[in-house]
């Protein structure tokens, strides 16, 4: 909260109200709040697109919770296509190893496909709620660069 305040994060035009029961409702409006994934009846959620998924347009949607891979799978629901070599701001230094904690994907989920999907892997769920709310409060672009230090060499 201190961060997205300190950024002047907005929401709905507005900036993020300096209470903290202003800001619970902002996450709560933000996560739990229906939205219509495919213009139609208010069907889905941010918290559904990001950590359980979803199928819209005949393709998974979302899908980006490691937990929710692992859980699918051992249901026998993914079938699980491969990995995507990381991206790199020098493509030279691209590559897979042992200490990855974030990775793109492809499979099927219950037979739909997700032909990319990139997931932090190995990480809480809180984590992912904290990272992904301050991004998108203080990002304009859907399409932002972002780049986080997560402690490497």
């Amino acid at each position: 909260h201190q961060y997205c305040l300190a950024k002047e994060a907005t929401y709905g035009g507005e900036s993020i109200p300096e209470e903290e029961e202003g800001f619970k409702e902002v996450l709560r409006s933000i996560w739990l709040e229906l939205y219509s994934r495919s213009g139609g009846k208010m069907d889905s959620s941010g918290f559904e697109h990001v950590f359980v998924g979803e199928v819209k347009n005949d393709k998974v949607s979302g899908f980006h919770n490691w937990i929710q891979f692992y859980l699918e799978e051992t249901k026998g629901n993914i079938d699980y296509r491969g990995y995507i070599k990381p991206r790199s701001c020098d493509d030279s230094m691209a590559e897979t190893n042992g200490d990855d904690h974030v990775l793109t994907l492809q499979f099927a989920w219950n037979g739909v496909e997700k032909f990319v999907g990139t997931s932090f892997i190995g990480v809480s769920p809180e984590f992912e709620l904290a990272l992904y709310t301050i991004v998108f409060l203080t990002t304009e672009e859907e399409d932002s660069d972002i780049s986080l230090d997560v402690g490497g060499e």
